[in-house]
C-alpha cells in the first residue's frame, strides 16, 4: 500500500492549490505529505574552472533559497491544523525526473502539481513539468489548475 502523496512547488498560486488538494486527499486517504521544491540543475552545464568551484556554494544558496521563500511557508500553513504528517525536502535537478524520484523513494500514491509554474516563458521553450510527469511517471499524476 501507497504511504504518501508528493506534492511539487515553485512557489506559484498553482502550486498553493496543488499542496491544498494533496493535504485534502492526504487527510481523506491517511497518507503522508511530501512537500517537494525542486531547484532546476544540470550536471551537464558548461561551466568554467571558476564556475565549478563556485557550484557547490551555488547549490547550497539556491537549496536555503528555496528552502525559505517556497517551502518552510507551505510548511507552516499546512501543519497548523496539526493532522498531517508532512516533510519537506529540497532537491536539484529536473523538476519531472527528480519528482518521479521522490515518488519512488517514498513509495508515493500519485504526485500532485499545480498546471501552470512561475516561468512561462521557460514553459513555452521547454515544456512543461506537467507535461514530463505525465510521461514519466510511474504513478497516477494529479494536475491543479
Amino acid at each position: 500500500m501507497s504511504a504518501s502523496i508528493i506534492v511539487g512547488l515553485d512557489g506559484s498560486e498553482a502550486s498553493g492549490r496543488a499542496a491544498d488538494a494533496a493535504a485534502d486527499a492526504a487527510r481523506r486517504h491517511d497518507l503522508r505529505l511530501v512537500l517537494a521544491c525542486v531547484v532546476p540543475w544540470s550536471p551537464y552545464s558548461f561551466s568554467t574552472a571558476e564556475e565549478n568551484e563556485r557550484r557547490t556554494i551555488d547549490k547550497e544558496r539556491e537549496a536555503r533559497s528555496a528552502r525559505e521563500r517556497v517551502l518552510d511557508p507551505a510548511l507552516a500553513r499546512l501543519s497548523a491544523a496539526g493532522d498531517l504528517q508532512i516533510d519537506g525536502v529540497v532537491r536539484h535537478g529536473h523538476p519531472a525526473e527528480t519528482l518521479v524520484s521522490l515518488a519512488r523513494e517514498h513509495d508515493a500514491a500519485w504526485i500532485t502539481v499545480g498546471r501552470i509554474g512561475q516561468s512561462r516563458v521557460r514553459t513555452l521553450l521547454f515544456g512543461s513539468t506537467p507535461s514530463s510527469l505525465i510521461q514519466l511517471s510511474p504513478v497516477p499524476v494529479l494536475v491543479v489548475p
